[in-house]
C-alpha cells in the first residue's frame, strides 16, 4: 500500500506548472546537447517530444520571413509555407523510413529530424549577423562555408540516431531523403536575403 502511495506522489499530475515547465526545459536542452555532440544514444529516442521541433521550426520561420508586413511580393519564404516545409519533410522521412521496414516509431524519427534542424537554426542566426555587413562575394563565402558546415552536422547528427534504426540493405534509401531534407533547408537559408 505504502509503495502506491510512494508511486502516486512522484507523478507528473501533482506538480507545479512551474516544475512541468522546467523539467521540459531540461528535457529539450539534453536533447539540443546531443546534437551538438553527436554520438550514438538511445535517450533522444527512447524520451521522445515535439518541444524542441516546435520551437526550431517557429524560430527557422519567423527567421526566414522577410520584409515588411507592406511589401506582398518580395519572393521570400513566408512563415506557413517555412513551416509547412519543415514538418511535411519530416513526414514524408518519417513514412520513407516506415515503409523500408525501420524500427523507430512514427514520433520518436520526428523528434529526432526536428531536434537536428538546430545547426541549421545556428546557421541562419549566423547568416543574418553577417548580412548586416556590407554585401559582397567574400559576404557569400561566408554565408556558404557556415551553411555547408552545419547542413553536413545536421545529417552526420540525424543518421547517428536513425542509421540503426534501418535494415542494413537499406539504409542509404532511408538516409538519401534525409539528405534532400536539410538540403532544402539549407538552400533557403543560404539564398535568404533581408
Amino acid at each position: 500500500m505504502r509503495s502506491r502511495i510512494r508511486e502516486f506522489d512522484s507523478s507528473t499530475l501533482n506538480e507545479s506548472v512551474q516544475s512541468t515547465i522546467m523539467r521540459d526545459l531540461k528535457a529539450v536542452g539534453k536533447k539540443f546537447m546531443h546534437v551538438l555532440y553527436p554520438r550514438k544514444s538511445n535517450t533522444l529516442l527512447r524520451d521522445w517530444d515535439l518541444w524542441g521541433p516546435l520551437i526550431l521550426c517557429v524560430t527557422l520561420a519567423l527567421m526566414l520571413q522577410r520584409g515588411s508586413a507592406d511589401s506582398e511580393n518580395d519572393g521570400g519564404p513566408q512563415f506557413a509555407e517555412v513551416f509547412v516545409i519543415i514538418w511535411f519533410g519530416a513526414v514524408t522521412i518519417t513514412l520513407n523510413s516506415k515503409l523500408l521496414g525501420g524500427n523507430i516509431s512514427f514520433f520518436q524519427s520526428l523528434c529526432v529530424l526536428g531536434y537536428c534542424i538546430l545547426p541549421l537554426t545556428v546557421a541562419l542566426l549566423v547568416c543574418r549577423l553577417v548580412l548586416l555587413a556590407k554585401p559582397g562575394p567574400i559576404n557569400f563565402i561566408i554565408r556558404l562555408f557556415v551553411v555547408i558546415m552545419m547542413f553536413v552536422w545536421s545529417i552526420v547528427a540525424s543518421t547517428a540516431f536513425l542509421a540503426d534504426s534501418q535494415p542494413p540493405s537499406r539504409k542509404a534509401l532511408a538516409v538519401y531523403p534525409v539528405f534532400l531534407f536539410y538540403f532544402v533547408i539549407s538552400w533557403m537559408i543560404l539564398t535568404f536575403t533581408p
